[in-house]
């Protein structure tokens, strides 16, 4: 139990007499309960923040399907680098059918880069765009969630998360998006 005692005076001997004061005795039990309940009270009545996530489709690991290659003409990679640029190119690596090219992550260049691919690719092949995208270690966190995103608005099925190779983060190193 708490309290506060103030005692009085009265206990020294000698000199005038004084009339004895009344100790005054304050418990504070009720307080200390006030408090812990409206602590409980906030705790569980306080919204945190919501957790951020996004849905990825993986795979199943048991699958044992056969994959298809994507054929060139339908394929675009989009290599992330360094200072929120990234640089794609159609097709394969060796053989490119456009590119490569540095842009931003905004909708005036990735999203009109997918959205014109996108017209291209169902002008000539008849079926939806393929996007692998490889991020380097020089990217960030914000960049894969931002071409996600742009793939969400442009509504892309089609897509892979792929580790990038050797000879493309030479040519991110070429271009000034690796360091």
């Amino acid at each position: 139990m708490a309290e506060l005692d103030t005692s009085g005076g009265g206990k020294h001997k000698g000199g005038k007499v004084r009339s004895k004061k009344a100790s005054t005795r304050v418990d504070l039990t009720a307080m200390v309960d006030l408090a812990f309940l409206l602590i409980t009270f906030f705790i569980l009545t306080t919204t945190l923040q919501k957790p951020k996530a996004m849905d990825l489709t993986m795979p199943d690991k048991e699958d044992k399907t056969k994959n298809d290659p994507i054929a060139d003409d339908r394929s675009i990679t989009l290599l992330l680098g360094a200072n929120n640029k990234l640089e794609w190119y159609a097709g394969r690596f060796d053989k490119p059918l456009g590119g490569p090219t540095v842009i931003g992550y905004g909708k005036n260049e990735l999203r009109k880069l997918l959205e014109d691919q996108e017209k291209k690719i169902q002008a000539t092949a008849q079926k939806g765009m393929f996007v692998v995208i490889k991020p380097s270690s020089q990217s960030v966190y914000n960049n894969m969630v931002a071409v996600m995103d742009e793939l969400n608005i442009v509504n892309n099925q089609y897509r892979a998360i792929v580790d990038i190779t050797p000879i493309e983060v030479l040519l991110l190193k070429r271009d000034g998006l690796y360091k």
